[in-house]
């Protein structure tokens, strides 16, 4: 999903699992959301398109990197909490005699508990989209697909983010925090008014509404914090449940379509469709073609001139993370170019996202 539904979430579940035991729980459970995002930079990722279809949702969003991950997180900030609160000669309230720690030091269980978590939600509610995860890397290079919530889902941002609000002090500082995330979510909401489902718009005007009456009335404060962070984990896991639940269905009618078009040995998806909960885009494949309700494109990888392009170093990026691989092959005086694409995102065309275009040598 996108790092700001990343940020929103880990806060909340750092805040609902640290809360009083860690200082800054929530901004701790925030970085370490995001740290299989950022943790790409560390390893050679540069930005370039190519490198999100070879590396993106790589090692960093694999169970071992995720492991390497928590113990560092929990090391750096720990260690990092220790020498700044001995620097400032204020040490940390000692914890409780069963959770261990020294003077100024973090309490390490918990500590450990908060990134360990959120860093695994991270893995989670990528997951569950239609774009993938590869958790057994670098064992296995495997997609796994949950095909339940949207990469981007409004209520990823809203729900964690009225907790985090509610749970704040009432000041200025926390008011222009939350009320600026609140305006960037409204924004992006009305920019794409006419892909988003009415009942989502509606429903996403009474939240806010809601959560500013909250907010002026006190409904929930610091003291207060963490059950509601802990309230707003629990409504998305239900959420996404529901989601589950329903998109069972939707497969099972999806598969019963491939079979009956393409044969027993069909592949097949229900795709998530953002700004819609609940509703899921089908796609149909053989050997020969990919195919939606109404639409459908040759696969064309036979071709030797294709099966050489897989072979380039684009080809190879673009070959392991297509979930739905059609190529095109354009012969001219130039040379012959092989188009390469992934049908969940691009069926024409040679630029975009989820497209490769390699010219190859020789015509």
């Amino acid at each position: 999903m996108d790092n700001l539904a990343h940020a929103l979430v880990g806060a909340a579940l750092g805040r609902a699992v640290a809360h009083g035991r860690v200082r800054q729980a929530a901004l701790i459970g925030a970085v370490a959301a995001n740290a299989p995002d950022w943790t790409e930079f560390l390893i050679g990722f540069r930005g370039r398109r190519i490198d999100y279809y070879s590396m993106h949702r790589g090692i960093t969003h694999s169970l071992l990197g995720a492991a390497v991950e928590i113990v560092a997180l929990t090391l750096v900030i720990g260690l990092g909490a220790m020498w700044w609160a001995r620097r400032r000669g204020t040490p940390a309230p000692p914890p409780p005699p069963h959770e261990g720690g020294g003077e100024g030091g973090p309490q390490w269980r918990w500590l450990a508990l908060c990134i360990g978590a959120t860093v695994l939600s991270h893995l989670i509610m990528d997951w569950q989209g239609s774009y993938g995860l590869r958790p057994f890397l670098p064992w296995s290079g495997r997609w796994y697909y949950g095909d339940w919530v949207a990469i981007v889902d409004p209520f990823y941002w809203l729900v964690p983010l009225i907790a985090l609000a509610w749970g704040a002090r009432r000041h200025w500082q926390p008011a222009l925090l939350y009320g600026a995330i609140a305006a960037f979510a409204t924004f992006v909401l009305l920019s794409h008014l006419t892909e988003v489902a009415a009942w989502v718009s509606v429903a996403f005007a009474g939240m806010l509404l809601v959560a500013g009456i909250g907010w002026t009335r006190h409904w929930a404060g610091p003291v207060e914090s963490r059950r509601a962070s802990a309230v707003a984990v629990l409504l998305l896991c239900l959420y996404s449940a529901a989601s589950g639940l329903v998109s069972h269905a939707a497969k099972a009618t999806v598969e019963r379509t491939a079979v009956a078009r393409f044969g027993p040995g069909a592949r097949w998806a229900a795709l998530t469709v953002t700004g819609r909960p609940f509703s899921w885009e089908p796609i149909y494949a053989s050997a020969d073609s990919v195919a939606g309700d109404d639409w459908a494109v040759a696969r064309h990888l036979g071709d030797p001139r294709v099966q050489s392009a897989l072979q380039t170093t684009d080809g190879r990026a673009m070959g392991q993370f297509a979930r739905f691989l059609v190529a095109e092959v354009d012969p001219g005086p130039a040379g012959t170019v092989v188009v390469l694409r992934d049908a969940r995102y691009a069926r024409r065309g040679r630029i975009g996202w989820a497209v490769v275009a390699i010219r190859m040598a020789g015509g």
